[in-house]
């Protein structure tokens, strides 16, 4: 099916800095920060680190173990190994769910990837210093009620994102990540060193750190449980994608390991980034969504230093738009290019312009657009709801059931050195405990 000899990382390291990349984006630095303000700090923090480790590790693996046996896009992976399982073609589903939901994700992520691109401009010329919190507000609401902004930005960063996807996985996704990862960590630890001085880090701490149990609630819980799976970008068709390029010599569990510590520690950091200079400025932690382009330019704006300190967490907050963006495009472009005649460079553009095209209608949900409805939603908010709740939670679902249900369990147990304590261990956790977490994510989602 395939037209060429299939891309493999150049290295171990190359493949954990693009699988971080892809884990660590917008959803550890905005939405992490917000959910953990919202939710109450440490309780949810702690409850979303066992989650990763029962949920998330599991899946992750059965992603790349996917990946990795089917050596092609997710739809011919799962359809391969279906076939050659005895198992129905009906699990190639699973495939398609998976890169349709990065294809539906990406179009309005780069909406977001926008307003970053649009506040590291505003940090450079000074626009929130000795601003007030109405002035802050009026700036999001400007932008957001100005539809050529929106779409000159959206351009920009699917631009940069074509760019770097169409160059192939050595010089496109491997360079980009070798460049962006460093510097993503570098920033974020400059800005928690800031944070240790404003008197108020023992505060973060403690807020992140010395649970307040009689804080936690069913909800929390269900929160932190969804957080953690849809933070290592579960079910969007990526981590098969990314597996497909690993070769036999990677251990799938060790590097599990590795890339959700890494991914987990930038959560961690990107809070301890945050919350000392939300108390510092009197801000509120629970600010929800506009916790990062709101509360924070305010506090940017009015502290000594401010213009740079802000021009440097939005740098961090477009870097990572941008690692996670890159990933949510792969899976799209290594599908045309594997089920077309087109070149690499031709299935990125024709990738990249349709979701560039459906991200025009989620940036106008915001203004000319915003009383056309679909089921109650605009556009923005059904794309989110609709590949949230119902295309992740079923994409991650059939992966892990397939390969805990349906692939031979001597041959997986073997692909993942397993002892045989470690594959009782292994077989609970991806037959009952994982999917059970899924499907209880699933259901309060649709509830919610």
């Amino acid at each position: 099916m395939s037209k060429l000899v299939h891309a493999q990382w150049s290295s171990k390291m190359t493949f954990v800095l693009a699988a971080a990349g892809s884990a660590v984006g917008l959803g550890n630095i905005w939405r992490f920060s917000y959910m953990v303000g919202e939710s109450g700090g440490a309780a949810f923090v702690l409850v979303y680190l066992a989650c990763v480790a029962v949920i998330g590790l599991p899946i992750l693996v059965a992603e790349w173990l996917i990946g990795r046996r089917g050596q092609n896009n997710p739809v011919n992976a799962m359809l391969k190994l279906a076939t050659s399982s005895g198992k129905t073609r009906a699990w190639a589903l699973v495939g398609v769910s998976g890169v349709l939901a990065a294809f539906l994700i990406l179009s309005f992520y780069s909406v977001i990837g926008g307003w970053s691109l649009y506040y590291t401009l505003n940090s450079v010329t000074g626009t929130f210093t000795g601003q007030d919190a109405d002035s802050v507000g009026a700036i999001f609401g400007g932008l957001l009620g100005s539809p050529g902004v929106l779409l000159l930005w959206h351009t920009a960063f699917m631009a940069l994102v074509v760019w770097i996807v169409a160059r192939g996985v050595t010089k496109g996704l491997e360079g980009a990540v070798r460049t962006l990862m460093p510097a993503l960590v570098v920033l974020m630890i400059v800005l928690v060193g800031y944070g240790m001085t404003t008197g108020h880090f023992g505060e973060a701490l403690a807020f992140m750190f010395s649970p307040d149990w009689g804080a936690l609630s069913g909800d929390i819980v269900l929160a932190a449980m969804g957080q953690a799976f849809f933070t290592l970008s579960l079910g969007m068709g990526i981590m098969m994608a990314y597996g497909s390029y690993l070769g036999e010599d990677v251990n799938l569990l060790g590097t599990a390991r590795t890339v959700i510590i890494l991914d987990t520690v930038i959560a961690l950091l990107a809070g301890l980034a945050i919350f000392p200079i939300v108390f510092a400025n009197g801000l509120s932690a629970g600010e929800g969504p506009g916790l990062i382009f709101v509360t924070l330019p305010l506090a940017f704006g009015n502290m000594t230093g401010g213009m740079i300190l802000g021009l440097m967490f939005f740098l961090l907050l477009t870097f990572a738009a941008l690692t996670s963006a890159i990933s949510l495009l792969e899976p799209v472009v290594e599908f045309v290019e594997e089920r077309s005649p087109l070149t690499r460079v031709m299935a990125t553009l024709v990738g990249g312009v349709a979701v560039w095209a459906l991200g025009i209608a989620a940036l106008m949900s915001f203004n000319v657009w915003d009383e056309f409805l679909i089921f109650g939603l605009n556009v923005f908010d059904l794309l989110d709801t609709f590949t949230s709740k119902i295309l992740l939670p079923l994409t991650g679902l059939g992966a892990i059931v397939f390969v805990g249900w349906c692939l031979d369990r001597k041959s997986v147990a073997g692909e993942l050195n397993l002892s045989a304590g470690s594959e009782t261990v292994w077989y609970v956790v991806a037959r009952y405990i994982a999917p059970l977490g899924v499907i209880l994510v699933f259901i309060n989602s649709l509830l919610g």
